[in-house]
């Protein structure tokens, strides 16, 4: 009789509830490296290259624009370009250079660096930290391709109405950079919620407010002011659109209308927006000098308080932007005290940072060259900037390239001084390798004596009665010489910026090997790996103290001299980065990022169904955002418990509770100098 086989018994597969594959679109991205994995990323590491890499760019696109207007204006009856084609290249300078290169070149700092000098896993909202990048870079390129769809916006940076009306602009110019301001400012606002609840809420256990670099302090401040500084500038543009684009009649004289209201509206912005770009510089700078200096910060507390005063009393003094348009003595009188005062708190911060550097051991290597000069040149910004207090001379200087002068000391030799020392100095923390001294040393000497020579001579042309924005200028003027100098220094410039692009080339290929400490540093970056990874800390660290990191490794002997404790090595152990949850990747915030310029084609164009297209696809992607899960398909769902550092946002990142300071074994510190006392416990998904 023949047998019959049974088919082998097996156990049952054992399925959890919890755990359910998302069909369709829920479906999480899985790559890890190429294109896709920085599409899709929330790593606010790689967030913050893209922001600094896109940033770089449109630097060189606003220096090629730079380079065509000093080319204009190199010579008398310049005809390199027309008088439209001027009124376009010097707006998009303007518009690009602050928008396009201060602003994201700061954000990529504060999204690269922040959670690093907190101690922190990741930022508060990942998913919204990478839909700001996206929404920044969809209006970059929606600004930038005006120049393929007609013509790039040409009313100044300023946009001053009733220019910018539909009467006097009638093709998209304007419409370009109405629209392109709007999508920027979308992303600036979400990205400052974003910092400032990720400072007040996810520091780690023992780093109060006045134990955060001030880096990071002036991050917060910086936050603020975008908080409640974008709002005014969307108002105006909305108010400019709806002039433009459905016949109101906001800055119509005819009609009842006041253009000052734009002017108004704008500055109340602008002032306020000066300090959102020159801010970090400071906090930057604030982080350099110290180092190299090897001395604490003078005077810590006061140099926060003033950043903090800056920030109140940046709201203030706007109306010195319009002494010209006859808005009376009082108004005038108040507004000349208002610019006068607000130099006392930017007086103090430059006060402590030369005691800081008094009597140091100073390595003047390229960041601290880079900070000297951002001290020595917004020191001759904020001198020519105080003169506009004094009304008479105000009325003298307005639109003349004495402004022109006074606003490129303040903002390249400020912010860009001291963004670019930043980029020396956290590269090496970055990317695992650093940039040579010797190509270094050199670009500095050369950005900065470019940087004089082109904008020195405008505050002679200025007070000879050069005005702004013209496109060029007859013979007999006596502008000839000084305006050929400056064209010279911009091309030093730009020698300049060629010798750091190949130093970034050379130094990638060649990779010198830095070390995880290589300036002897003092804030809690500098105790991961170069570069750091993905969950940041594998234990969160307690912070004791002011420069913890420094304490860490330096101590006083018997008589008060600093010592150089001696270096603990802590065994090697193998960190299980499964058992650290981290936010998964999304390309949701890419989506939706991506409907808002469809939007705004469609509302430019008259075609109302594609902007009805632009509006489903942002309100899908952030429905389909919201119902993502907040754990990967294989972990199961843990609600977050709040501690003492706050609560996130459970659809994005579940950190670790600072006070509670969960840890998983073995951290990952290139210098450990004191075992931790604390009780490792395991991280549980």
């Amino acid at each position: 009789m023949a047998t019959v086989l049974e088919p082998a018994q097996t156990e049952p597969d054992v399925v959890d509830a919890d755990v359910v594959e998302e069909p369709g679109l829920l479906r999480r991205p899985q790559a890890t490296t190429g294109l896709w994995s920085w599409l899709t990323t929330v790593d606010h590491k790689k967030i913050g290259i893209l922001y600094g890499l896109t940033a770089f760019t449109f630097f060189l696109f606003g220096g090629v624009e730079a380079l065509l207007i000093r080319l204009q204006l190199a010579r008398p009856n310049g005809t390199l370009l027309s008088a439209d084609a001027y009124n376009q290249v010097f707006t998009m300078h303007g518009t690009t250079m602050i928008f396009l290169v201060v602003m994201p070149l700061s954000a990529a700092f504060f999204n690269y660096l922040t959670p690093l000098m907190i101690g922190a896993r990741d930022v508060a909202f990942p998913r919204l930290n990478a839909f700001s990048y996206w929404t920044f870079l969809c209006g970059a390129l929606l600004l930038n391709s005006s120049f393929l769809l007609g013509g790039a916006p040409n009313g100044g940076w300023f946009g001053y109405a009733p220019n910018t009306s539909i009467t006097f602009s009638p093709g998209h110019n304007i419409d370009f950079w109405i629209f392109g301001l709007q999508i920027l400012g979308i992303a600036s606002t979400v990205s400052a919620v974003n910092f400032i609840v990720t400072i007040l809420n996810l520091r780690a256990p023992g780093m109060t407010l006045f134990r955060m670099p001030v880096f990071v302090w002036m991050t917060l401040v910086s936050s603020f002011l975008l908080l409640f500084a974008m709002p005014i500038i969307t108002i105006a543009l909305f108010l400019l659109m709806f002039d433009r684009l459905f016949g109101a009649n906001f800055f119509n004289t005819a009609a009842g209308g006041n253009p000052l209201l734009w002017q108004h509206l704008f500055w109340l912005f602008g002032h306020p927006e000066v300090y959102i770009l020159i801010l970090p510089a400071m906090g930057i700078v604030s982080e350099i000098l110290p180092v190299f200096s090897r001395k604490p910060l003078f005077g810590y507390p006061v140099v926060v308080f003033s950043g903090i005063a800056i920030g109140f009393m940046g709201w203030g003094v706007w109306v010195h932007h319009m002494f010209a348009v006859g808005l009376g003595p009082v108004a005038v009188s108040a507004f000349s005290v208002t610019t006068m005062l607000i130099a006392v708190p930017t007086g103090v911060k430059i006060f402590n940072w030369i005691a800081t550097m008094w009597r140091g051991s100073l390595r003047l290597q390229t960041p601290m060259l880079f900070a000297i000069g951002f001290v020595a040149m917004f020191t001759i910004g904020g001198l020519s900037g105080v003169t506009h207090a004094v009304s008479p001379h105000d009325r003298q200087q307005t639109d003349t390239y004495y402004v022109v002068a006074h606003f490129h000391y303040v903002l390249f030799g400020g912010s860009l001084f001291g963004i670019m020392g930043g980029i020396f100095y956290w590269w090496p923390k970055i990317f695992g390798y650093g940039l040579s001294e010797r190509l270094g040393k050199l670009q500095f000497w050369l950005w900065f004596i470019g940087f004089n020579v082109t904008f020195g001579p405008f505050h002679i042309l200025g007070l000879s009665g050069m005005p702004r924005r013209i496109y060029t200028y007859p013979k007999g003027m006596g502008w000839d010489f000084w305006n050929l100098v400056a064209t010279i220094g911009a091309f030093v410039i730009a020698t300049s910026v060629l010798i750091f692009l190949y130093n970034v080339a050379h130094s990638r290929r060649v990779r010198p090997p830095v070390g995880h400490d290589p300036w002897d540093a003092r804030t809690l970056e500098w105790t991961l790996p170069s570069p750091p990874p993905a969950y940041n800390f594998a234990e969160i660290p307690v912070v004791h103290s002011l420069d913890d990191f420094w304490h860490r490794k330096y101590g006083e002997d018997a008589e008060g001299r600093l010592v150089k404790k001696p270096a603990t090595e802590e065994p090697a152990t193998a960190v299980d980065e499964s058992a650290i949850h981290m936010p998964s990747p999304s390309y949701f915030p890419l989506i939706a990022s991506l409907g808002l310029p469809v939007m705004a084609y469609g509302l430019m164009y008259g075609a109302y169904l594609v902007s009805v297209v632009g509006g489903l696809m942002l309100i899908g992607a952030l429905y389909a955002w919201a119902l993502e899960p907040s754990a990967e398909p294989h972990e199961p769902h843990e609600p977050h418990t709040e501690g003492g550092g706050g609560g996130v946002d459970p659809g994005d990142a579940v950190l670790q509770p600072p006070e509670e300071a969960e840890s998983v074994p073995a951290t990952s510190t290139a210098t450990s100098t004191e075992p931790s006392t604390e009780p490792s416990t395991e991280v549980t998904p």
